[in-house]
């Protein structure tokens, strides 16, 4: 979340911070991804990434960039929620400890 609303003030990759904020956030993201991977299914692990990672980013842009969600992106998100719950409580898939 932290490298993709760095994405937009990296400018095309031509600040220097925000663009190295970007790189290492992506690469944390993605090593951190990688161990998930070892105990769920990536379809299930993608699906949480996704919607959550929306979500989270609405959220960051609406404060750090007040790119405010009109209703509609509100309940668009709210059924992202609604999805990843219904994921992780109710899905065969995913193997709970």
């Amino acid at each position: 979340m932290i490298a993709t609303t760095a994405l937009k003030s990296a400018a095309g990759f031509t600040r220097p911070l925000p663009s190295a904020i970007v790189v290492l956030g992506y690469g944390t993201a993605f090593y951190c991804l990688s161990l998930v991977l070892r105990s769920l299914p990536v379809s299930i692990t993608y699906a949480i990434w996704s919607g959550l990672g929306i979500v989270l980013v609405t959220l960051a842009g609406a404060l750090v960039y007040k790119q405010i969600p009109d209703l509609a992106a509100w309940i668009g998100m709210g059924l992202i929620i609604a999805g990843v719950l219904v994921i992780n409580l109710y899905s065969r898939t995913v193997v709970h400890p």
